[in-house]
């Protein structure tokens, strides 16, 4: 089915359902009891995040394009030598990205990815957040402009995290993951990695019931996997956080989930960021890469399709390219993230703010 889906986006075909007109009216009802329960508390607007993370590794001074950065010092720019100058990381995507849900900068995806990439690469890393909360799919584009027309040009990576909305506003598959291989592609033609958080396991989601709880699963999963191919056949790297969520979010949903039962907590975001981490710093060559795999981890050279199906089964899950049509599906062991991320300074209408 992704594969389906995958080769209607490239080729222009239409959308592929999914559901028989015998369950829609059971589904309906579905709906109407989740939304009594889902989203029933106030979830933060999401904290502004951007700035320069790991000042010590060598950078002094604000970076040009950056926005407020944390603490103050003397200089105008980056540290002339080019190992030591800042890499600029963005991301992209939907409320996940932008980390709605919580209350602190530190405690959003952005700021944790930067600080472990910060911490990892012994550099400093410029954060630049344009996710939108609510965002689907088709979003990417007008993200993807404001990032390749900045006056500082082309990040060195961007993560994406987008699908949740594709999915609960019943997007087209097809259309879904076309608009992301048109992102995937824009970035990589300007020289930036991707590296693509692929749709999140709705299942897992408290208060759905079944048959609800059932659907939302197979049709995120086979988003998922869909997107999983797309990505790669543009040249970008995937993470599954389907199964990252679903065992670990079920177990804990007290805890993952933040004040509306719907967007993560601050733990929830920090799984996240751990399990995306790893394959941030692989891309940028800052991660020790090997050709050798480890069977002992069910990691595997498979056909894309095949490595995008198995991705979607376990959390944390790395498909990027091998030799066409084959992909590595690898699982690599995660760094454990600094206890707390340097903050970027509140700009000063923030800090009137009571």
């Amino acid at each position: 089915m992704a594969r389906r889906i995958a080769a209607g986006a490239a080729y222009g075909g239409g959308s592929i359902g999914l559901l028989g007109v015998a369950a829609v009216g059971v589904l309906l009802a579905e709906v109407q009891l989740a939304k009594r329960s889902v989203g029933g508390g106030v979830a933060p607007l999401p904290p502004t995040a951007e700035g320069l993370y790991g000042r010590s590794f060598g950078a002094s001074g604000s970076v040009p394009g950056s926005g407020s950065v944390p603490g103050s010092g003397s200089g105008s720019g980056a540290a002339s030598d080019p190992a030591s100058a800042p890499l600029r990381l963005a991301l992209l995507g939907d409320s996940t990205a932008a980390g709605q849900g919580v209350r602190r900068s530190g405690q959003t995806p952005g700021a944790l990815l930067a600080s472990g990439l910060a911490a990892v690469a012994e550099r400093p890393v410029v954060l630049r957040n344009v996710a939108l909360p609510g965002a689907r799919s088709d979003d990417l584009e007008r993200q993807v402009s404001l990032l390749l027309t900045a006056p500082a040009g082309p990040p060195d990576v961007c993560v994406i995290m987008i699908g949740a909305n594709d999915v609960t506003h019943r997007m087209s598959p097809t259309e879904s993951v076309r608009y992301l291989a048109a992102a995937v592609r824009r970035l990589r033609t300007a020289g930036t990695e991707v590296v693509v958080g692929t749709c999140p396991d709705l299942g897992t989601i408290e208060p759905v019931y079944q048959p609800l709880r059932w659907l939302a699963r197979r049709v995120s999963r086979q988003l998922a996997a869909a997107q999983t191919i797309v990505v790669v056949e543009q040249g970008g790297r995937t993470v599954s956080l389907g199964d990252l969520l679903g065992p670990e979010f079920a177990a804990n949903p007290r805890e993952m989930f933040g004040a509306d039962n719907y967007h993560p907590s601050a733990e929830g975001y920090a799984t996240a960021a751990m399990a995306v981490l790893p394959t941030v710093c692989a891309v940028l060559g800052v991660w020790p890469e090997t050709d050798r795999l480890e069977p002992d981890r069910h990691e595997n050279m498979l056909p894309v399709a095949k490595a995008a199906a198995e991705a979607v089964k376990e959390a944390g899950t790395e498909v990027t390219g091998a030799r066409a049509p084959w992909a590595l599906l690898k699982h690599r062991r995660r760094r454990r993230l600094p206890e707390s991320a340097p903050e970027p300074a509140p700009s000063t209408e923030e800090a009137r703010r009571p």
